[in-house]
This record gives structure tokens, C-alpha cells and sequence, in this order.
């Protein structure tokens, strides 16, 4: 009885290596699916954090990795929410610096990326002190707080990790800071602020 062919090993060998290849990009697909752990609600403009807010004015912060890849694109949407918001508020990101890196650390591209946009102040974060006075567990989190200090939205603003594009979360934004009212709140998808991507240490 002959064994297998050599045609036959090759076709085995191809629909392994398909099949490696499709089970690879479901994986890859379910991770950008996946949005981080849910953000506890900080109903009102918490009085411990170091930000100034304006009297009259609506306040925006986005709490972030800099070394999270996912959070390229929320800095991108925020870019476009801003160009879009027409001056309504003010608006700040805030760069998680972990405890015993250098000063410094964290003003790699996406810190650059963000102080770039109209609008926006960028501060770093020690120890990720702020994101937990704001809820944040997840980078690319963003709340908007009205000018009375009530919280209008919470939530992300990208569809998935990494992709950039019109989402529910900045087109809520868009809408509340327009014609005011509850934007309610959206996954985040990002790195974990507290269990920060490999390269995190470099």
C-alpha cells in the first residue's frame, strides 16, 4: 500500500497552514474587540485632582498610556472631536508616568501627538494618581464634565483597539458639547493603566 503523495503532504501542509493563519486572525480580531475593564462613574468633578476648571466652562479629560499602540488612535479621534468642538471646552490628557521611572519617561509620540492638538494641555500623570481620581482604568478613557461639575460622558471613542473612525463614543461627545445634555458612556479599548504593555519599562 503506497503512503501519501507528495501532493498530498503539500496540500495537508497548505490547509494547516491556512487554517494557522485564520485561527491567528481571529485572535487578533477578538483582542480589538475586547474593550478593557469597565471604568467606575465619578459623578461629579472630583475635588482631590490637581486640575483648574473654568467657571462656565465644560471640562474634557483623556487619561492615557504612552506606550499603549491602541491609544494612537483615541489621540487621533481626539483631534478630530476638538477641531469639531469649536472651542466648547476645555480639554486636557493626562500621561500616566509609573513610580520610579525617570522624568521624562513619558513624552515619547503620543504625548507630542496630543500637545499638538488645538485646545488640549498635556500633563503627565505620577503614578497614575489622576486616572484614579477621574475612574480610569483603561487608557484612552475620556469624561467630559458639564459647567455645573456634573459628568456628561464616560467612556472611549474608537470602535475597537487601534482603529480610528467615526465611533458612538465621539459622536456622543460631539453631540453634548453642541447641544448639551447626557452623553452617557462607551467601552474603552486600550492597555490596561495599571498593567501597562511590554514596553512600558524601556
Amino acid at each position: 500500500m503506497k503512503g501519501p503523495s507528495t501532493r498530498g503532504w503539500l496540500v495537508l501542509a497548505g490547509a494547516l497552514w491556512l487554517g494557522g493563519i485564520g485561527a491567528g486572525l481571529f485572535v487578533l480580531a477578538r483582542y480589538s474587540a475586547t474593550p478593557g475593564i469597565a471604568q467606575a462613574k465619578v459623578a461629579r468633578w472630583p475635588e482631590a485632582t490637581r486640575l483648574t476648571r473654568q467657571a462656565g466652562r465644560p471640562v474634557l479629560v483623556m487619561l492615557a498610556h504612552p506606550k499603549c499602540p491602541c491609544t494612537r488612535a483615541s489621540v487621533t479621534e481626539l483631534a478630530e472631536l476638538m477641531a469639531h468642538a469649536g472651542g466648547r471646552a476645555d480639554a486636557f490628557v493626562l500621561f500616566l508616568r509609573p513610580e520610579g521611572l525617570e522624568d521624562g519617561w513619558e513624552q515619547g509620540e503620543l504625548w507630542r501627538a496630543a500637545a499638538r492638538i488645538p485646545g488640549v494641555t498635556v500633563l503627565r500623570d505620577p503614578g497614575g494618581l489622576e486616572a484614579k481620581h477621574f475612574g480610569a482604568t483603561t487608557s484612552g478613557h475620556v469624561v467630559l464634565y458639564g459647567a455645573d461639575g456634573l459628568l456628561r460622558f464616560s467612556g472611549g471613542i474608537t470602535v475597537a483597539r487601534g482603529h480610528e473612525g467615526e465611533s458612538p463614543g465621539r459622536m456622543a461627545l460631539e453631540r453634548v458639547l453642541r447641544e448639551g445634555g447626557e452623553g452617557g458612556d462607551t467601552p474603552v479599548y486600550g492597555c490596561a493603566l495599571e498593567d501597562p504593555p511590554a514596553s512600558a519599562s524601556r
